[in-house]
C-alpha cells in the first residue's frame, strides 16, 4: 500500500477529485482513509432513500472514507452545518470544498478496482480484481 496526501482546493467536487487524483497516480485501486475540510455544498444519499439531499450553508467534514476506481467512487462522509447539527450519508457529485479538504489516499498497487451493476442491489457494485 502506498499513501497519497491530497488537498483539495476551494470549488473542488470531492468525487471528481479523487477519481482524477487515483487516476493521476497511475493506480487502478485505492481507498480514502480519511478526510476533514470544509464545504459550501454537500450532496448527500441518506439511508434508503433513491435521490440525494442538498446541504447549503458553512459546513465542516467530519469524516470521509470510501473506495476509489477508475470509473467512480464510493464514498461516505458525515458533515456539521454552523449550528452542529450532523449529518451523513453516501457522497453524491457536488460536494463542493469551500476553504480546503484534506485527504489520505491509500493506493493498492496489486489491485483494481472496478464498479459493475449488481442485480441484487441494483447499483454499480465493487468488483476486485
Amino acid at each position: 500500500m502506498l499513501t497519497l496526501p491530497l488537498r483539495l482546493q476551494p470549488g473542488d467536487d470531492v468525487r471528481a477529485a479523487v477519481v482524477a487524483a487515483l487516476l493521476a497516480s497511475g493506480h487502478q485501486a485505492g481507498f480514502v482513509l480519511q478526510g476533514i475540510g470544509s464545504l459550501s455544498a454537500a450532496q448527500l444519499r441518506y439511508a434508503g432513500q433513491p435521490q440525494p439531499t442538498a446541504l447549503r450553508g458553512d459546513l465542516e467534514i467530519l469524516t470521509l472514507a470510501g473506495s476509489i476506481a477508475p470509473d467512480g467512487a464510493h464514498l461516505h462522509m458525515v458533515v456539521s452545518d454552523a449550528h452542529g447539527q450532523v449529518l451523513g450519508g453516501h457522497v453524491a457529485p457536488g460536494c463542493v470544498v469551500r476553504t480546503t479538504a484534506e485527504l489520505l489516499l491509500a493506493l493498492l498497487p496489486d489491485h483494481r478496482f472496478s464498479r459493475e451493476h449488481d442485480p441484487r442491489t441494483g447499483y454499480p457494485e465493487l468488483k476486485i480484481s
